[in-house]
């Protein structure tokens, strides 16, 4: 198998199809990049049309029904109308046996809702699944984690990380989004729903306090009610060991729904329970957050996320130098790269403007059409994960010119082969609503990797190009190193994987931190041990 074969093995490996780019879109992938919750709106565009016209429908309509409101009422009210006059009469009849029964059998209305939900049902399979509504619930949660932010807080369209009595604000949006009673219900019953207790009853308590504030009101848009979040949240704090809260909601409940037999019994087995054990009343129970097993290093990861960590400035140690970068290559003496050295174990590199405004621009439209969820390796397989979030797609230099152009400055730049197979073609990713990659090497940590597929050795260094800015988050962590580098519009991020001796650089465990606001955009060129021999020399010392 030659160099090419084995480099198209390697991306059929990743599922990264190469057909038409209209079958990329998926349902129920829609959060899992922002480019598709843009699109999105077009369907929202048409599904507006469709309600403005019933609205005229239906307001001709009512119009017409006042007309005859106010014609009858006109005649009940003049008592000098005698029944006598046989054009009166006549018309009374006429009214109470054919008119009345027109008004009331009138097909106008259900015309009107029928074209209504004629034209949904056309739109409906362009639009979100429930699976999307799902993950950008599960989003929201994450972002609550990462960021410590205040559900209520967030309900009301503020972003505020809430630490004892500190508030910070982490973004302030020039107009306030706030959610409704059943938004929160929504994204409490999702944690509800997946037995998650701890995320649930921070949404729920507060759809139940903006549904008290609206009792009475209807709003035709809500699936929910005041009962079924006290219904919910009274079952959540009683799993979560709260029984004394568990009784007063549902109490509670009962005023609005007295004949509900089910929540009658459930009191009934609340009070029994705080009868036996008189503690429960004043023991309140504290709610763990839901442990994941795969991430041993959530603390450090967060805490890298809400700070830049230990980055030194560069005053502190000199090592740590900006500079005009040719790399000794003829392709940048006239236009040199601004380079800024952010770390030095392990070795990571900043390139300023590394791409314009119209490149980036360009590389995201190129990439759009074919984006496609995000995988990771699973054993033989690869498989979307709730750790990754986004959607990619893999450009070969074949494409544009412009791509062509890239590899040149990249391999000016880094004086490394990039060339097929010695480098990966360019991955281009769109991180979705809350979109993040947790904790992850480059290389190949298993030599069962789909990556040595390729017969070119593991990934020997990363070049990531940050292809948009973000208002809030989205920094690249490095975990053990202690330090995170915040997104940097047109710049480039490079960093060696491996040291000299071939092995991995384990201080190179880096994460995608979660987007709190913004639209993150990437494009990722890796590059291979094999074709770098005398590029990079190798060392025996695992220093090196």
């Amino acid at each position: 198998m030659g160099p090419a074969a084995r480099l198209a093995a390697l991306l059929a490996v990743l599922a990264l199809r190469a057909g038409d780019p209209t079958g990329a879109a998926v349902r129920g992938d829609t959060f899992s990049a922002l480019t598709s919750v843009a699109r999105a709106l077009a369907p929202e565009r048409r599904l507006l049309g469709l309600l403005r016209r019933y609205l005229r429908g239906e307001e001709a309509r009512l119009r017409d029904l006042t007309r005859f409101y106010d014609k009858v009422l006109s005649l009940h009210e003049d008592s000098a109308t005698p029944v006598s006059n046989p054009l009166l009469a006549f018309t009374l009849i006429k009214r109470l046996q054919s008119d009345w029964r027109n008004v009331v059998h009138s097909l106008e209305a259900s015309e009107n809702i029928r074209a209504l939900k004629d034209g949904y049902e056309k739109v409906e399979q362009d639009l979100p699944a429930f699976e999307d509504l799902e993950g950008a619930a599960r989003a929201l949660m994450r972002l609550q984690d990462v960021y410590m932010l205040n559900v209520k807080g967030l309900a009301r369209g503020v972003f505020q990380r809430v630490t004892g009595s500190a508030v910070t604000d982490l973004y302030s949006p020039r107009r306030l989004f706030s959610l409704t009673a059943d938004d929160c219900f929504q994204v409490g019953k999702v944690a509800y729903d997946m037995g998650d207790y701890y995320h649930a009853i921070p949404w729920l308590e507060e759809a139940v306090s903006l549904f008290r504030g609206s009792y009475g009101e209807w709003k035709t848009e809500d699936e929910a009610s005041l009962e079924d979040a006290l219904d919910h949240l009274a079952f959540a704090y009683f799993q979560a060991g709260n029984v004394s809260c568990a009784l007063s909601l549902s109490r509670e409940f009962l005023l609005y729904s007295p004949d509900n037999k089910r929540m009658s019994r459930n009191v009934l087995k609340y009070e029994k329970l705080l009868a036996e054990s008189p503690t429960r009343v004043v023991a309140e129970a504290v709610i763990q957050r839901p442990n994941v097993p795969h991430l041993q290093t959530r603390d450090t990861y967060e805490g890298l996320c809400q700070t830049l960590g230990s980055q030194p400035t560069h005053y502190q140690i000199p090592s740590l130098y900006c500079s005009y970068e040719t790399n000794s290559s003829p392709y940048l003496l006239l236009q040199p790269i601004r380079k800024e050295v952010i770390h030095l174990e392990p070795y990571v590199v900043l390139y300023h403007d590394f791409v314009n405004d119209l490149e980036a621009q360009k590389i995201r439209g190129l990439a759009e059409p074919w984006l496609q969820r995000s995988v990771v390796a699973s054993g033989e397989k690869q498989l979307p994960v709730e750790y990754r979030i986004s959607k990619s797609a893999w450009l070969k230099d074949t494409v544009d010119p412009l791509l062509v152009t890239l590899d040149h400055r990249i391999g000016a730049l880094t004086g490394l082969d990039v060339q097929p197979p010695y480098a990966e073609y360019l991955q281009v990713v769109n991180y979705g609503i809350g979109g993040h990659y947790e904790p992850h090497f480059d290389h190949a940590t298993s030599p069962t990797s789909p990556l040595y597929r390729m017969k070119s050795g593991n990934r020997v260094a990363t070049f990531m190009i940050y292809l948009s800015s973000v208002e809030a988050g989205g920094a690249t962590a490095f975990i053990y190193a202690n330090f995170s580098v915040p997104v940097v519009k047109n710049a480039a991020l490079f960093w060696w994987n491996l040291h000299r001796s071939g092995e991995g650089d384990g201080d190179t465990l880096h994460a995608g931190c979660p987007v709190l606001v913004g639209d993150k955009w990437v494009a990722n060129k890796w590059i291979h041990e094999y074709g770098q021999e005398f590029r990079r020399p190798c060392s025996s010392s695992p220093e090196d």
